[in-house]
């Protein structure tokens, strides 16, 4: 048994233990004062003496140790879930699923493990032994009486959950999509204020909220009805049952210690079994959670990882995209048709064309982020850039694996660790500058930090703000352009063998985005560059250009060689030469 299971184990024994210790307390305790009435020697009540001393001493030391062992238990398999949760959600994505209602998910639904251990498994696990002692004891002492008290401890603890159960079920289940629900309305007004603002719209989003929350609160106190009314059935049967026990001991002439005994340790029997209704419904809503937790566990990746992972070849790193068809949904027209192009040690190649081109898919078929329909993407060690392998090259990297491997061979993670850079929408976390920065280089010191940022044409802004200052979530303390840069300087302290840039001077002015631009590729120059751009200034410095248009390529030669010839490259160069000269 693993570490884990042990501290369950010892959690319910421990729990179960003051459960037991308790009814022990109360059964010893209720002898101890009806014997004591009948005035015996003393020496004929000193065991029972030491022993409601032990057992109020022991039901305290239990207790806590159930809690400490029970709480451990919970928070690790809690943090376990999230762990799973994030790793489910790395190699599938979203798929459509709106921030909030992924980061309910994330807090609220991976809280339901935890109240799966704390709230239903340990106290359940504790009620039935405690139920069982008690009726044991019952047995032992009368059992008709026995026999009243198992059926009340059976009624309050089984078939009442039970109700409560098939009361809640339908309802529970609509309660976690309408939290998320809220969150996102919540997160829309929070993030999208000003847009909101700028439009019109602050009251119907306001509205669509309000709406919103009158939905959870409507389930929630719905929720709330069936617990008090739990509640009091539960207390009705506990006092029925102890009355019934008191008549049958009483008929049954047990004597006044007998029925004294059987009369609170029935009482005390109900303790960890009445919170079993209201366990119930709580656990309704817990598998309602860890059923939204297993549609991301179970949601598929969106790239299949190689059974026997190849390795990465050794040495500088030609890429070669070859006949490449990504389709991103069955039916619809493919995003990538038949694209070739071959990115070798050194050079650089700009892709462009319109939106929905295909331009950011194929870098994210480069990153492995989607599955290519057909076609193949492969790393070839030692090129000289024309594919052919230099002299004295036998076939195989510097560490002996094979000089060509498929993308398709290698490990996800061991892909984007060869080829990754800027992404379209780089985010800036609520941590330090410095944070920032090492979230690509974990281990950079402060002079890798100080030559990536110089090499972004940071350090200006840097010695103005300060390393240690907090930059505000999604980027609101920064500008459109620090915000580029700061994300290059990222791209460039991970230092891949294959720097992949999409649209980097994207949602900028004019002025900022030509800027960027100049000092984008006074950066890369003499690396390995893939940059994806719809700006065509500085592109005479590429060694290459791709035009796509519906995912297949058109047009590819040097800047001059494009302007020269008809098509998309060159209507888009005078297009911006004339917006150029206003």
């Amino acid at each position: 048994m693993n570490r884990t299971g042990g501290r369950l184990v010892l959690a319910m024994a421990a729990g179960a233990a003051a459960e037991l210790a308790g009814l022990a307390l109360i059964g010893s305790a209720a002898w101890l004062i009806t014997r004591a009435a009948e005035q015996p020697p003393l020496a004929a009540l000193s065991m029972a003496i030491v022993g409601v001393r032990a057992f109020a001493t022991s039901k305290g030391v239990f207790r806590y140790g159930e809690r400490l062992a029970g709480h451990d238990v919970a928070l690790r398999a809690q943090a376990a879930t999230r762990e799973d949760l994030y790793r489910a959600l790395i190699p599938a994505g979203p798929h459509g699923r709106r921030g909030a209602d992924l980061l309910s998910r994330m807090v609220d639904d991976t809280d339901a493990v935890q109240d799966l251990l704390v709230r239903g498994l340990l106290p359940g696990a504790a009620a039935l032994v405690t139920g069982l002692a008690a009726v044991a004891l019952g047995l032992l002492l009368l059992p008709p009486a026995a026999l009243v008290l198992l059926a009340g401890l059976l009624a309050a603890g089984v078939l009442l959950p039970a109700g409560v159960t098939a009361a809640t079920r339908r309802r529970a289940a609509r309660i976690a999509p309408a939290r998320a629900e809220l969150a996102a309305r919540v997160a829309d007004l929070l993030h999208g204020a000003a847009d909101l603002a700028a439009y019109g719209a602050g009251e119907r989003a306001l509205a669509a909220s309000a709406e919103a929350d009158a939905r959870l609160a409507a389930l929630e106190r719905g929720q709330a009805r069936v617990n008090a009314v739990a509640a009091c059935l539960g207390v009705l049967a506990q006092v029925l049952t102890v009355t019934a026990v008191v008549l049958v001991a009483q008929a049954g002439e047990a004597g006044p210690v007998a029925t004294a005994v059987l009369a609170l340790t029935s009482l005390v029997a109900f303790e960890p079994v009445l919170p079993m209704a209201a366990a119930a419904e709580r656990m309704a809503g817990v598998f309602a959670a860890l059923r939204r937790l297993k549609e991301i566990r179970t949601t598929p990746p969106a790239v299949a990882e190689p059974v026997r992972p190849a390795a990465v070849p050794g040495g500088p790193l030609t890429v070669e995209v070859e006949d490449l068809v990504v389709r991103h949904a069955a039916g619809r027209s493919p995003a990538l048709n038949g694209v070739t192009l071959t990115l070798a040690p050194g050079r650089r190649v700009a892709v462009v064309g319109p939106s929905g081109a295909g331009k950011s898919t194929l870098l994210a078929a480069l990153m492995r982020l989607v599955e290519p329909e057909a076609g193949a993407i492969r790393l070839r060690a030692g090129s000289d850039g024309t594919g052919n392998h230099g002299a004295g090259d036998d076939g195989a990297g510097d560490d002996g694996a094979e000089a060509v491997v498929d993308l398709r061979e290698l490990p996800s993670d061991e892909v984007r660790r060869v080829m990754t850079g800027l992404t379209q929408d780089p985010y800036v976390f609520q941590a330090s500058l410095r944070d920032n920065l090492r979230l690509a280089g974990p281990e950079a010191g402060e002079e890798d930090l100080a030559e990536a940022v110089r090499r972004a044409r940071l350090e200006g802004w840097v010695e103005r703000t300060g390393w240690d200052t907090p930059l505000g979530e999604d980027g609101r303390t920064v500008s459109g352009g620090q915000l580029q840069r700061l994300a290059l300087a990222r791209a460039l302290l991970n230092d891949p063998p294959v720097l992949l840039l999409d649209e980097p001077a994207e949602a900028l002015d004019e002025e900022t985005a030509d800027a960027l631009m100049t000092d984008l590729l006074d950066a890369t120059r003499g690396r390995t560059t893939l940059l994806v751009t719809h700006r065509l200034r500085g592109l005479e410095e590429v060694d290459e250009i791709v035009v796509l248009e519906n995912g297949s390529v058109v047009q590819r030669g040097t800047h001059g060689e494009l302007v020269n010839a008809p098509g998309y490259y060159r209507d888009l160069w005078r297009s911006e030469a004339l917006v150029a000269r206003r």
